[in-house]
C-alpha cells in the first residue's frame, strides 16, 4: 500500500473520529448495526471504507450534509488505489473496458512487466488462462469469455497508425509454466509475428544481464501522464507528476538493459524450444 494512500486512508479516518463527536465507538456502532472494531478500523485508517460506510456513517452521526464531501475523500482514495476486491465484483469485463480507455486515449505507451506476457500481445488463449488464475486468486466472478473478448479487441490498437507501443519484459516471463505447453507455445510464435512491426518496440531483458534496479512489479505509463501498476491487492493509478517521471525512470533504466531484434528472436527461440519439448 503506499504512503501517500495510507496518509489519505488516516486523514479519512481522522475526519470520520471528527464527525463522530462526544458519542463512543460503541454507542456509534450500534446505531450501525457494525461490530465495534470496523468503527475504530475505519477511524484509524486501518480499513477502507465502501462509499455505503460513509453515507450511513454521515447519517448516523447527524451529519447527512457532510456526505458528499466524504464520499469524494473516499474517491481520491479510490484515483490512487483500486482494490481488486472491488473492480472484480462484477468480474473482468468491466476492469478491461475501463482501461481500454486510457489506451484510447493515450499515444506513446510503455509497459514493464517481469512476470508474464503483457496483456497487449498476449493470445486469447494465454489470456484466458491468466484471467481465469486471477479470478480464482480473487474469487471473482469468472467472467472468463467476455474479459478474453475485450481484451483481444484492445489489441487492435497495436495496429492504428499514429500510437506507439514500448513494451520491455523479462525474459523470466518467457518461461512462466502458467499455461498448458501448446498455449506457452503459441505465446512465444506470436511474440514472433510483432517484432518489426512499425507500431511496436519489444524489448527482452535477458537472464544474465546486468541490472540498475531489480526487476519488479509490472506497470504501464500512458503518454508519460498517469501510470498503472498492479499489485497482489490491487492497481495503483498514479497521475502526480513527480510519481510518473519515477516510474519512467524506472523503465528507462530497466529498457537499458534489454536487448532488441535479432537478439529477442534468439531469446524467443530458445524458450519455443523449450515448450515445444513438452508439447
Amino acid at each position: 500500500m503506499t504512503t501517500d494512500f495510507q496518509q489519505s486512508r488516516q486523514a479519512l479516518g481522522r475526519r470520520l473520529r471528527e464527525l463522530r463527536g462526544p458519542r463512543t465507538q460503541r454507542d456509534l456502532a450500534a446505531v450501525l448495526g457494525w461490530p465495534q472494531a470496523k468503527v475504530s478500523k475505519l477511524e484509524t485508517g486501518r480499513q477502507t471504507a465502501a462509499a455505503e460506510d460513509v453515507m450511513a456513517w454521515a447519517q448516523a452521526t447527524g451529519h447527512p450534509a457532510a456526505t458528499e464531501e466524504l464520499v469524494a475523500r473516499l474517491q481520491g482514495l479510490e484515483t490512487r488505489t483500486r482494490s481488486w476486491r472491488r473492480q472484480l465484483r462484477a468480474g473482468h469485463r468491466p476492469v478491461q473496458d475501463v482501461l481500454t480507455i486510457e489506451y484510447e486515449q493515450s499515444a506513446v505507451l510503455r509497459a514493464w512487466e517481469g512476470a508474464m506476457v503483457v496483456g497487449m500481445l498476449q493470445t486469447a488463449d494465454y489470456a484466458r488462462a491468466m484471467f481465469t488464475r486471477y479470478a480464482e486468486l480473487h474469487q471473482a466472478p469468472k467472467d472468463i469469455d467476455e474479459a478474453v473478448r475485450a481484451r483481444v479487441r484492445r489489441q487492435q490498437l497495436l495496429f492504428e497508425p499514429g500510437r506507439q507501443f514500448h513494451i520491455v519484459m523479462w525474459e523470466a516471463a518467457m518461461y512462466a509454466d502458467v499455461a498448458p505447453p501448446e498455449v506457452l507455445a503459441a505465446q512465444i510464435d506470436r511474440l514472433g509475428t510483432l517484432i518489426g512491426l512499425d507500431t511496436v518496440t519489444l524489448g527482452i531483458v535477458p537472464f544474465g544481464a546486468r541490472l540498475s534496479i531489480p526487476p519488479a512489479n509490472g506497470f504501464w505509463l500512458y503518454d508519460d501522464r498517469l501510470a498503472i501498476v498492479e499489485d497482489w491487492h490491487a492497481e495503483l493509478w498514479i497521475d502526480d507528476p513527480d510519481s510518473v517521471a519515477l516510474y519512467r525512470r524506472v523503465w528507462d533504466t530497466l529498457d537499458a538493459s534489454a536487448v532488441y531484434g535479432t537478439s529477442v528472436r534468439r531469446i524467443l527461440a530458445r524458450a519455443r524450444a523449450r515448450f515445444a519439448d513438452l508439447v
